[in-house]
């Protein structure tokens, strides 16, 4: 492995890689395209505290393949950072799995 090899694995998404059990992944699919888009959350930075308690984030997320709308994903956590709620407006939330179904496409 040469050392260009060795610095793309630091950066590279890998779920036994110590720096992605902090993330979460966030899977959408356009309602005006049908694009599928995936983003990852920072469970250590990208969460915000709630008063009623628990943490909440809001993204914005846009394609980059058709249409280029705003599909706004709202994600309510508990105290252990487990999702309880969740929400896509102009989008539908979707699996992994579905995820990788249509991007292999």
């Amino acid at each position: 492995m040469g050392f260009l090899d060795s610095l793309k694995s630091l950066f590279r998404a890998n779920p036994d890689n110590q720096y992605d059990k902090y993330g979460h992944w966030i899977y959408a699919r356009c309602h005006r395209c049908g694009e599928a888009i995936k983003t990852r959350l920072d469970l250590r930075n990208d969460l915000h505290p709630r008063d009623e308690g628990g943490y909440i984030v809001r993204k914005t997320l846009v394609g980059n393949q058709l249409c280029f709308e705003r599909i706004k994903v709202t994600l309510t956590f508990d105290e252990q950072r487990r999702v309880v709620e969740q929400e896509a407006v102009r989008g539908k939330l979707i699996t992994a799995e579905e995820f990788e179904t249509t991007s292999s496409q």
